[in-house]
């Protein structure tokens, strides 16, 4: 389960679309995110690990790293843009996403995540980019 005391401040994984689809974070540093999906129950018609599911992860672990670096300058971080290329199918398992920093600016950061499958095999290769907000009141 997630130690969400390493997750920064104000984060919590309670009620959360991670919660709900089953991802697991081991590591959170600014410099390196990672986690676990379930391939089962995130699936789309035909069985295969659904993309949507992919981005999730992958946004998640972009957003989780960036909110630890935004944190400290006082901010929050917020995504703005994401992609992600789908190399290959997944049809049962566990994928993990490692998240590497490409950019950790002042007022942006940009992360690579790289999703695999049990076999070690690249199954989606995304990168989201988050701004850097002051925090919101009460946040």
């Amino acid at each position: 389960m997630t130690d969400e005391s390493n997750l920064g401040p104000g984060m919590s994984l309670e009620g959360t679309l991670l919660q709900t689809m089953g991802i697991v974070v081991s590591e959170a540093t600014a410099d390196r995110v990672v986690a676990t999906m379930p391939v089962k129950g995130n699936t789309q018609p035909y069985g295969l690990l659904h993309g949507g599911a992919s981005c999730v992860l992958a946004e998640s672990l972009g957003s989780i790293g960036s909110a630890l670096h935004a944190a400290t300058y006082g901010k929050v971080a917020v995504g703005v843009d994401i992609n992600a290329t789908h190399h290959r199918a997944v049809r049962e398992g566990t994928v993990t996403g490692v998240a590497t920093p490409v950019y950790l600016g002042r007022t942006t950061t940009s992360y690579e995540v790289v999703i695999t499958d049990d076999r070690d095999k690249r199954v989606c290769t995304a990168r989201i980019t988050c701004q850097l907000i002051q925090a919101p009141p009460g946040s």
